[in-house]
C-alpha cells in the first residue's frame, strides 16, 4: 500500500520526488524506464531546442559578411544529442532514489488500484501523467522512414533535399525553421488559412513574412486526404488540389492524449481525462496532469500541475493554478513568439501598448525589423498579459509573467530600468504607452 502512485515517468517525477522527500511512500510507474523524463527530455523540447540552437548558427552563417559554407553534420549532432539525453536521464533517475520505480504499463481498472504486468499495486492517491502521442490523420500511411513524426525527425542521420511538413502549429513551425536554416527546401502545409489565428494581427502578419524570409513555401488550405510512400517519393493527395511528390513528409498534425491507462467507467474521458480545477478526475483521489488531461500541452505546465496536486495531497494550502499565466512560446527562427495571460484574443475591456522592434538599431543585425512587443492592461492599469515576436521571445516574456504573478500595475512596472542596448528596453516604452 502506497501513499501515492504516479503513473507516467515524464514531468510526473517532479511530484514524486517532492512527495518522497516529505516521507511519503511513493511509487512511479513508467512503461520504459530508459525513457524516464518523458517526451520533453527524449523526443520533445530538449532535443528539438538543441537542434534549433545549431540551426540558428547555420542560418546566421549565411549572412554575406561570412565567407565559405557551414554544413550541419547530422550524425555528429544526433550523437551529441543522445549523449546529452543519456546524461540527463541518469540525473533524473538519481533524483528518484527514494521512489520505487516500477517498469511496465500502468492500468486503472478499480478504485485505488494500478495493474502493472498482472501485479496489482494499491495507493490512497493516484496521479496520472501519461502524456500524449503524435496524431496521424486518417489516410496518412505512417512508416517511420519517409512519412515521419517528431519522434523520428530528431534522429535523422542526414537531411533530405526537400521536405513537406503537415501542420502549422508549434512543432511544424519549429521544424520548418530547422530544415530551412540548413538549406532544405521546405513546404509547410496548413489545413486552415492564416497562421496563429489567436495572436495579434501584427504578429500573424509578421510570422507569415518570416516564413517567406526563410524561404519556406507556406501552403494554406492544403488538407491531406491521403499520403503514402512510393519508392523514393511520398505521394501526397490533397482535397481539391493537385498531388504533391516529396522525398519526405513530416506529420505535425497535433498530439492526442494517451488514455489507455483508463479502463474503468468511474473516470470520465473526452479528448483527455476530465478533471476539475484541482486536476482531480471524476473519481476522488485520482488525478490527471499534463498532456493526458488535454488542458495545455506544455512540459512546464505539466510540471506545475503535478506539483500543485502533490502539494494538495501533502495538505499544503495552494491556490488554484491559473493556466492562463503559463508562458507559451514557439521557437521559430530568426524570431520566436511568446505569450502569457490575456492577449489579443481577449481584447474586450483591455488596453494595449505596442512597440515595434525596428525602433531599435539592434533589430537590423538580429533580423528583427518585423518584431513587436505588445503588453495588455485592464481598466485599472494592472498588467494582464503580453505577446512578443522577437529573438529569444521566450526569455523576454519572463518579466511579464512575473508581473502577472506579482499583480503589478503599469506605474510600478515602468520604474524598472532595462539594460541598453537590449530588446528588453521595449518593455519600458510599452509600459509608458498603457
Amino acid at each position: 500500500m502506497y501513499d501515492i502512485i504516479y503513473i507516467g515517468g515524464g514531468l510526473n517525477y517532479a511530484g514524486a520526488i517532492m512527495a518522497a522527500k516529505k516521507g511519503l511512500k511513493v511509487a512511479l510507474v513508467e512503461k520504459d524506464l530508459k525513457q524516464l523524463g518523458g517526451v520533453c527530455l527524449h523526443k520533445g523540447c530538449i532535443p528539438s531546442k538543441m537542434l534549433l540552437h545549431y540551426a540558428k548558427i547555420a542560418h546566421q552563417s549565411q549572412n554575406d559578411i561570412f565567407e565559405g559554407n557551414i554544413k550541419l553534420n547530422m550524425k555528429t549532432l544526433v550523437a551529441k544529442k543522445d549523449k546529452l539525453i543519456s546524461s540527463a536521464t541518469k540525473a533524473v533517475t538519481a533524483q528518484c532514489k527514494d521512489i520505487e520505480l516500477i517498469e511496465g504499463e500502468g492500468i486503472i481498472k478499480e478504485t485505488h488500484k494500478v495493474s502493472v504486468n498482472d501485479t496489482i499495486y494499491e495507493a490512497k492517491h493516484i496521479v496520472i501523467g501519461t502524456g500524449s502521442s503524435p496524431y496521424i490523420p486518417e489516410g496518412i500511411v505512417y512508416d517511420t522512414r519517409q512519412i515521419i513524426t517528431s519522434d523520428e525527425v530528431l534522429n535523422l542521420q542526414e537531411l533530405p533535399q526537400a521536405i513537406c511538413i503537415y501542420g502549422a502549429g508549434a512543432i511544424g513551425l519549429e521544424m520548418a525553421s530547422f530544415f530551412a536554416s540548413n538549406g532544405v527546401k521546405v513546404s509547410l502545409l496548413s489545413r486552415g488559412k492564416g497562421l496563429q489565428d489567436k495572436a495579434h494581427s501584427l504578429i500573424q502578419k509578421a510570422m507569415i513574412g518570416q516564413l517567406k524570409y526563410m524561404g519556406i513555401n507556406f501552403l494554406e488550405e492544403h488538407n491531406i486526404t491521403n499520403a503514402v510512400s512510393h519508392g523514393d517519393k511520398v505521394v501526397i493527395s490533397l482535397e481539391n488540389k493537385e498531388d504533391i511528390h516529396t522525398p519526405m513528409l513530416l506529420v505535425c498534425a497535433g498530439r492526442k492524449a494517451n488514455l489507455n491507462v483508463i479502463q474503468t467507467e468511474d473516470i470520465n474521458i473526452a479528448e483527455g481525462i476530465q478533471t476539475d480545477e484541482y486536476f482531480e478526475s471524476s473519481l476522488k483521489h485520482h488525478y490527471a496532469v499534463g498532456d493526458c488531461n488535454a488542458k495545455l500541452q506544455l512540459a512546464h505546465a505539466a510540471r506545475a500541475q503535478v506539483i500543485n496536486v502533490t502539494q494538495r495531497i501533502l495538505a499544503q494550502k495552494v491556490p488554484v493554478l491559473d493556466l492562463s499565466q503559463v508562458v507559451q512560446f514557439i521557437h521559430t527562427l530568426p524570431m520566436s513568439v511568446a505569450s502569457v495571460g490575456q492577449t489579443a484574443f481577449d481584447t474586450q475591456g483591455l488596453s494595449s501598448g505596442i512597440v515595434k522592434l525596428n525602433a531599435f538599431s539592434a533589430s537590423n543585425f538580429h533580423e528583427a525589423n518585423e518584431g513587436v512587443m505588445i503588453v495588455y492592461a485592464d481598466k485599472d492599469k494592472f498588467i494582464v498579459g503580453a505577446e512578443i515576436l522577437a529573438p529569444d521571445a521566450e526569455e523576454l516574456i519572463a518579466p511579464i509573467a512575473m508581473a502577472l504573478a506579482g499583480e503589478m500595475d503599469t506605474n510600478l512596472a515602468s520604474k524598472t530600468i532595462m539594460a541598453h542596448p537590449s530588446f528588453a528596453e521595449a518593455l519600458e516604452r510599452v509600459y509608458f504607452r498603457l
